[in-house]
């Protein structure tokens, strides 16, 4: 399993950024300009990365000001999990941390490494600018 993951510290509650996070509406503000043909309900959404594949991802578990499981909700080239963990630090701040975890053989590691990483790294940055 390869796993990436992303951290930002947020001056907001938990609970706010934890509401933000568990609808999935919300998410397309999350990703990066290669995404296309966003469609969303709270828990699932529907979209295509240019020139490499249509996804569709659910919330399978979500955790109250804790914690939620984003998984596929159709067959993928490879298994893979996003995890966001909130965690109260006191003072109205809120640690976000995006993991996640792939099964990439030695190829698809070379390829898609790369872009998972900024993935992650683009969702907690853009998630720490809108919650601004």
């Amino acid at each position: 399993m390869t796993v990436f993951e992303s951290k930002e510290t947020i001056s907001k509650p938990v609970s706010q950024v934890y509401t933000f996070l568990a609808d999935f509406n919300n998410h397309r503000q999350l990703m990066p300009g290669n995404i296309s043909g966003w469609s969303s309900t709270r828990d699932e959404a529907h979209f295509s990365i240019r020139n490499m594949a249509k996804l569709t991802l659910q919330i399978s578990n979500r955790i109250e000001n804790s914690s939620i499981i984003i998984i596929p909700a159709q067959e993928v080239p490879f298994n893979v999990e996003m995890r966001w963990v909130v965690t109260d630090l006191g003072d109205n701040t809120t640690e976000a941390i995006l993991t996640l975890s792939a099964e990439l053989n030695m190829m698809m590691k070379a390829m898609a490494g790369g872009p998972l990483k900024k993935l992650t790294d683009h969702q907690t940055a853009q998630l720490k600018k809108l919650m601004l």
